[in-house]
């Protein structure tokens, strides 16, 4: 399990580099084409903005996923590991009722364009707005396998509920398991 959730990862990671090299290519050939050759690429724009939109979505779950999320933790603090499970298992079920909302409004916004083209490309906007119904479900899945690993794998809630007061410790902590032979 955890070796195909490393994999998925690398994929995922392999996804976004991609994304965005093809983004920055296809950014920098159309300004390089409009302004030394007096042309450029029509759909140029257009791909670049539907590629950001993924990028952006993807970036979401990857940090999900890595538990990298921004969070306030002046409370989460001072709580006993009880404490700290319920309060992370209430987060989540938040979570999940808004990933429901986000993936049953994506749902009826993408099919409700499933034969309305771009206007540039012509490519269907069901592609696009499909995102949504995608990265909730990606998301609540990673989610679920949290709420599993608080509530049932020993000493996990500790690395669930990251709190770090510093980018440096980030970096040190890192550095730590890439020594050790466990980082990425």
């Amino acid at each position: 399990m955890k070796k195909t959730g490393k994999r998925l990862g690398e994929l995922l990671n392999i996804l976004n580099v991609s994304m965005l090299a093809l983004m920055a290519i296809l950014v920098f050939g159309n300004v390089v084409l409009r302004y030394a050759f007096n042309s450029g690429i029509m759909w140029s724009e257009e791909m670049s903005r539907f590629l950001f939109i993924w990028l952006c979505f993807s970036g979401a779950i990857g940090a999900l996923k890595d538990n990298e999320h921004l969070g306030v933790d002046a409370l989460i603090k001072k709580l006993s590991l009880g404490k700290k499970r319920l309060l992370y298992t209430l987060s989540n079920v938040i979570m999940l009722y808004i990933l429901w909302l986000v993936f049953d409004g994506s749902w009826k916004v993408a099919i409700a364009n499933l034969h309305i083209p771009s206007p540039v490309t012509g490519m269907p906007m069901f592609y696009i707005y499909i995102t949504g119904v995608i990265v909730s479900a990606l998301m609540a899945c990673i989610i679920i396998r949290n709420l599993y690993k608080a509530w049932f794998v020993r000493d996990s809630i500790e690395d669930l509920i990251k709190t770090v007061e510093s980018e440096e410790e980030i970096l040190f902590t890192e550095e730590a398991k890439t020594a050790q032979g466990g980082g990425r």
